[in-house]
């Protein structure tokens, strides 16, 4: 069968450019075979000529997950308790939902019974994040600060009782929160106080 001449993409995720290649047919050909291969479900289309298939896609790890969350929006990057689990730094343990930053928009979407859930933050706070891999994720300091920041907003709720506080870099963590308003900066010496 056709469907197993595609074990041949090694690639997390896919174009119809790759189907034509592993199938050997033309391109206008695998056009028409990936939508045929999504209405049978052997392919999960995650945007236009992205495809990943559906046989692997319980099986992701998370940081393959992430490098898909980074990829259903762009630009974004993992954060917020995402990324203070990856971390290890939260008890706030997170099955199939992805939380990320973003620019453009805030949005949800549900692909297969994993979440991907993006904040829309403000340009001039778009920052403090790195590659690792193949993805974006916001440094710890700046997972703090953006989760407190839409907390503070009334969009977030972060359970600061769950965070290994005593790992977190206090200094990066106010030279960050120099970017924010002056009233979020005494929101955050506020809950910072009431934690020692």
């Amino acid at each position: 069968m056709a469907i197993n001449k595609l074990d041949k993409i090694t690639k997390l995720y896919f174009t119809y450019f790759d189907v034509a290649k592993a199938l050997k047919i033309t391109e206008k050909a695998a056009i028409v075979t990936c939508s045929r291969y999504v209405k049978t479900g052997f392919l999960i289309r995650l945007k236009k000529n992205i495809y990943v298939k559906k046989s692997s896609w319980n099986f992701l790890s998370n940081q393959e997950c992430f490098e898909i969350a980074n990829l259903l929006q762009v630009p974004s990057y993992i954060s917020f308790t995402t990324a203070l689990s990856y971390y290890g730094l939260t008890t706030q343990i997170q099955q199939n939902y992805f939380e990320s930053a973003a620019l453009k928009r805030t949005h949800m979407r549900e692909i297969f019974e994993k979440v991907f859930n993006y904040s829309k933050i403000k340009k001039e706070l778009y920052f403090g994040f790195e590659r690792y891999n193949n993805f974006f994720i916001a440094l710890p300091e700046k997972a703090i600060l953006d989760s407190l920041y839409l907390q503070f907003l009334g969009k977030y709720k972060l359970d600061l009782s769950a965070i290994a506080m005593d790992r977190i870099n206090i200094v990066k963590l106010e030279k960050f929160a120099k970017s924010y308003t002056r009233f979020f900066k005494k929101y955050l010496k506020k809950i910072l106080l009431d934690r020692h």
